[in-house]
């Protein structure tokens, strides 16, 4: 997976995750590593301090909370995932 999609795909991951609770860098690479995605502490400490920039978190010296424009844009994802996973469904009729 090219790096640029995946690191879209992390913030993501990074901003539903912190809908369910408060993130720590150590805690997100343990996460994001059980799923298979190969990041470094470097790299998820630069992607919470992106989100936090975004005003999507808000950071607690070590700890990152999701802002209510983060719930927001949650949301917004949300909504546009389903739509991108319905139009590329693997069982979806290309057009003639």
């Amino acid at each position: 997976m090219r790096a640029d999609v995946q690191n879209l795909l992390i913030r993501i991951r990074m901003l539903h995750q912190a809908t369910i609770e408060d993130l720590t860098v150590s805690d997100t690479l343990q996460l994001l590593e059980a799923q298979g995605y190969k990041v470094g502490e470097r790299e998820v400490k630069q992607e919470l301090e992106r989100l936090a920039e975004d005003n999507f978190l808000t950071a607690h010296d070590d700890v990152y909370s999701v802002t209510g424009a983060g719930m927001e844009e949650l949301k917004e994802i949300r909504a546009a995932v389903e739509r991108l996973c319905e139009a590329v469904r693997p069982d979806r009729q290309p057009r003639a």
